[in-house]
């Protein structure tokens, strides 16, 4: 064009043609940059050939007029909308594009739509760093997760791919950027619903709702505007150990209003309140002491729970598990879903509670044992386990005896006689008490032999008085033999009336003291002695022999007055000197016997 202008210059009637021309051309580079209407004139080879109106025509791939996996719907002849890239490319063609023409033409609705702050549609397609992408038909937007739902959405996936309605927050076409907000949506429609549902709202209403949110505690379902907490408890009468058992998201349910507070507007849901009570006649069903199957569905520290039907459990207390098998916890007997057969202890329909035993519905071992043996019988075993106040002797393969530590030895009751016997020994001991109802068989080791001091307790009674032998001394008191061979003791605090003759250190080994019989333990074959209670049982003799407290008289008045009688009759026999001596030294012991009874 250039090189036909520059000719033209050389003549003076082809100047106004060349101005025509650069007018021309001029008038053609407005087409750059713009959507403009074209005549698709041919379709071949996998594009279409469209006429714009310029110089030469303009090639678009047909993948730009179908979505992905479809046939384009396109012809010769048909009108379509393109952009004008370039009006001559590097071949001298026209650069068209229908995509940016169709995304030229979304903007500018979009743009309308922002100014009108009015709704547009849009698909959420996928997740980026902050949100998510939306397709607005054609125009690419950014959804940050703030934005998705009035609350906090943890799984989007049921949104996405769907067409949602969008509000448009900011628009920057120099940048290309877009940012919408679906929960602007939310909050406009929630509060138009909110205020109808919430004045037609009532307790026992029936309402149809969408799971919103899952929680551990619940669920949120979405009534129309207003969100409702249906309880894991209210979800159904079986137990729900989480609601995403049950629920999903998304999900269209059947609630009841159960509670409604109008001060706070909070709403809890029920969905098991539209199911029949399966507690009505429990009481008619689950006689006390029927056996029924059921299936673990819970275990527990203090038990297993077991389903009886649909929204009816029973607990099975540990100790209702083994007639055997004691401090042992419930997952070692029996595992989750298992079916077992349960006989019922009690019910409670007020408290919803079924309590169920195991056991029972086994053999009792120890009443078994019991009708089998009989006190006095002879039985050898393996010891089992030992403690501190005996050991365990094995009798059959599911319960074991004790033999306490009194009854292991009859010269040794200490824990030092349990160092004989260790764990897996196989010991011979005889039956002493059967009691399958406390589930108790007491054996005795030492009762295998003859009692050494069978008769040594024979005439010696508890309060009587006797004549013993220090062997030892401590700081707890004294030690003392008997007559018969038998040990005593006699504590601190016995030793005396007077505090400060309470002195273990004044008594000497081998030294004879009288003192009464406290306490005698036949087991142990222990007396325990008081010289204390026998100084107190001599002045009581004392004051019953010779007055009565009643009187008011002390013990020396009373002992005085006996010894002035006594010398009284004396002295009619010795002279008038000895005669007024005597009185005195009778008052002088009178006197001193008071002072004695006054300090008692």
């Amino acid at each position: 064009m250039a090189h036909i202008a520059a000719n033209l210059k050389d003549n003076t009637e082809s100047v106004d043609f060349a101005a025509l021309l650069q007018e021309s051309l001029k008038g053609q580079n407005k087409f750059e940059g713009c959507v403009v209407n074209g005549t698709i004139v041919a379709v071949e080879d996998g594009v279409a050939v469209i006429d714009v109106g310029l110089k030469s025509e303009g090639r678009v791939s047909l993948r730009e007029f179908s979505r992905p996996g479809e046939d384009p719907e396109i012809k010769v002849g048909d009108t379509v909308e393109v952009f004008v890239e370039r009006i001559e490319g590097r071949e001298g063609q026209t650069s068209l594009s229908r995509e940016k023409a169709r995304r030229e033409e979304v903007w500018i609705e979009l743009e309308k739509s922002c100014e009108k702050a009015e709704r547009v549609t849009g698909v959420i397609t996928g997740r980026v760093k902050g949100g998510f992408i939306v397709d607005l038909g054609g125009a690419v937007a950014f959804l940050p997760g703030s934005q998705v739902d009035i609350r906090p959405v943890r799984d989007v996936t049921p949104l996405m791919n769907t067409p949602q309605p969008f509000h448009i927050l900011k628009m920057d076409r120099g940048r290309g950027n877009i940012v919408v907000s679906r929960r602007a949506v939310l909050e406009e429609s929630r509060e138009s619903a909110r205020s109808d549902l919430l004045e037609s709202l009532r307790e026992g209403q029936i309402l149809e709702g969408v799971v919103k949110n899952i929680t551990d505690y619940g669920a949120f379902v979405d009534l129309g505007g207003v969100d409702g907490l249906l309880h894991v408890t209210d979800i159904s009468w079986k137990r729900v150990n989480h609601p995403s058992e049950v629920l999903q998201l998304g999900q269209t349910v059947k609630v009841q209003v159960i509670r409604f507070n109008e001060e706070t507007q909070r709403i809890s849901l029920g969905m098991k309140q539209l199911e029949a009570d399966p507690w009505q006649n429990v009481r008619e069903r689950y006689a006390v002491g029927a056996r029924f199957k059921g299936r673990i569905s819970n275990i527990t520290d203090y038990g297993a729970f077991v389903e009886l039907e649909e929204g009816i459990e029973g607990l099975v207390h540990v100790s209702e598990m083994s007639w055997t098998k004691k401090n042992i916890h419930p997952g070692k007997i029996v595992s989750t879903s298992q079916e077992v057969e349960v006989a019922v202890l009690d019910v409670d329909p007020e408290k919803r509670r079924i309590s169920l035993g195991l056991k029972q519905c086994q053999e009792n071992p120890w009443t078994k044992y019991a009708l089998e043996a009989k006190v006095g019988d002879l039985i050898e075993g393996e010891i089992r386990n030992t403690t501190e106040f005996g050991l365990f002797v094995g009798l059959t393969s599911e319960i074991d005896g004790m033999v306490h530590l009194s009854d292991i030895s009859w010269e040794d009751a200490t824990p030092e006689a349990l160092k004989a016997y260790k764990k897996g020994d196989m010991v011979k001991a005889k039956i002493l008490e059967l009691d399958p109802d406390r589930e108790r068989v007491a054996l005795g080791i030492k009762q295998l032999t003859e009692d050494p001091y069978e008769g040594t307790v024979t005439g010696l009674a508890k309060g009587s008085i006797v004549t013993c032998t220090v062997s030892e001394t401590n700081d707890r008191g004294i030690e003392v033999t008997l007559g018969n061979g038998m040990s005593g003791t006699i504590k601190k605090s016995d030793l005396s009336r007077e505090r400060s003759e309470q002195r273990p250190d004044r008594f000497a080994v081998g030294e004879k003291v009288d003192a009464k019989v406290i306490s005698i333990e036949g087991k142990t074959r222990k007396v325990t002695l008081s010289i204390k209670a026998r100084e107190i049982d001599e002045d009581k003799q004392a004051m019953k022999e010779f007055g009565s407290s009643d009187s008011g008289a002390s013990l020396g008045d009373i002992l005085g007055a006996a010894l002035q009688e006594k010398d009284s009759k004396a002295s009619k026999k010795s002279d008038k000197s000895d005669d007024e001596d005597k009185p005195k030294k009778t008052r002088t012991s009178a006197k001193k016997f008071s002072a004695e009874a006054s300090e008692e």
